[in-house]
């Protein structure tokens, strides 16, 4: 096989950038150091190699918050829509997602069987939530207004432990990858409260012990300081956006070694669409304004605590490939450049159980590359990695 070297660049090294070469063969990294050789050079000079990047929190299906366009779009058009919202993920540089509802196993096999082009993906395919809970699409009228359920997307909307347990062997038999619960209520669902707490105990137990049983993790919206509680004392893996993160909460996170992924762009994308004229409910309106200030305090009261962190933005809420200002607004309320890149690399590839595979660049390592014109670190401060991406590499293929 032809042996490919990057040469002349400065790697990411999870911590730092330093001066040095990547070489690649077939789909792996073989070398990475100084004054490499290979059968094909690549120039990387004035550029930085960064490792194919994770977005831990997207929504392949959706494409944005306007619930009326949503009510006269044909049921099978998101499927082709996704098409489009996964090439911009890639062109951002994102080879690995994990999808938090939406997409079903047919979306995923066609990327991993090559029909189209997207970033590798773990998928929830759809959210488990209680009655009146922040998947529960009923509204006050009587009518239901999410997508229609689908043989690929199976109701999830449970009570108690036993649906539960009936619920979460459905979705892994429909092939999820991960099991995602609302433990709290939402902002874009308007019946629900984000300040409220979801399930009880023996619903959250329930439902991370069927997940484990069939080999896989739990992920958990969670606003409500109740919320993350109760999620975190019964073995999720992951809380999502973490709004009204407690005290007692960061100590149970750090104590149960809980990941957080923050998802700080998600209440701006909504307010950025209602700006532009995009029909957004009062109800929903009012909530994402509420939402913003305390999302942030909370992100930063994490971080300072060393609450482990990985990279999601929620992209779907809002459009997608604008996912590397996530990581801007990790530096703006407290991480460095460097740890949100290793936010959105090491850290969300132990977050998916793939730092065996992904995250960095690595001998052994699959080929995931970004090559970014000049100096990574200092344009995730200033907003413009994504204008600086060159090229990106997937299993050691240009995109």
């Amino acid at each position: 096989m032809t042996r490919i070297v990057f040469s002349g660049g400065r790697v990411f090294t999870g911590t730092t950038t330093e001066p040095g070469d990547v070489v690649v063969e077939g789909d792996r990294i073989v070398d990475v150091g100084i004054g490499l050789d290979g059968d094909t050079r690549i120039d990387a000079s004035g550029h930085t190699l960064l490792p194919g990047l994770f977005d831990c929190h997207v929504h392949f299906m959706f494409s944005g918050a306007d619930l009326v366009r949503d009510l006269n779009t044909p049921f099978s058009l998101p499927f082709y829509q996704a098409i489009g919202n996964m090439r911009a993920t890639l062109d951002c540089g994102i080879t690995t997602v994990r999808d938090a509802l939406g997409a079903d196993l047919g979306v995923a096999e066609a990327v991993r069987r090559g029909l189209v082009q997207g970033p590798r993906m773990q998928i929830a395919i759809n959210m488990v939530s209680q009655t009146g809970g922040h998947n529960d699409d009923w509204m006050q009228c009587g009518a239901h207004v999410s997508p229609p359920l689908h043989p690929g997307l199976p109701d999830t909307v449970a009570d108690g432990p036993e649906e539960l347990r009936k619920v979460v062997r459905t979705l892994v038999r429909h092939g999820a990858d991960i099991i995602k619960i609302a433990s709290s209520g939402g902002v874009l669902s308007p019946r629900s409260n984000p300040r409220h707490a979801h399930f009880r105990d023996d619903e959250i137990a329930m439902i991370v012990q069927e997940a484990a049983a069939a080999g896989i993790a739990v992920m958990s919206h969670a606003m409500s300081g109740d919320g993350i509680l109760t999620a975190v004392r019964n073995g999720v893996r992951s809380i999502e956006h973490g709004v009204f993160l407690t005290d007692e909460g960061v100590e149970e996170m750090l104590k149960n070694g809980t990941w957080l992924v923050p998802t700080l762009m998600a209440p701006r994308m909504v307010l950025d669409q209602a700006a532009q004229g995009v029909a957004i409910s009062d109800v929903v309106l009012d909530k994402a304004k509420a939402v913003v200030t305390q999302h942030f305090q909370s992100f930063q009261k994490a971080h300072q605590a060393g609450v482990k962190i990985a990279m999601g933005t929620d992209s779907g809420v809002g459009p997608h490939g604008n996912n590397l200002t996530e990581l801007t607004l990790m530096t703006e309320y407290g991480m460095t450049p460097a740890e949100a890149l290793h936010a959105t690399t090491q850290s969300a590839a132990a977050l998916l159980r793939l730092e065996n595979e992904l995250g960095e660049l690595a001998p052994g390592k699959l080929a995931d590359l970004v090559l970014i014109e000049g100096d990574a670190e200092q344009h995730v401060k200033a907003g413009t990695l994504k204008q600086a991406v060159r090229a990106v590499y997937q299993n050691g293929v240009p995109l």
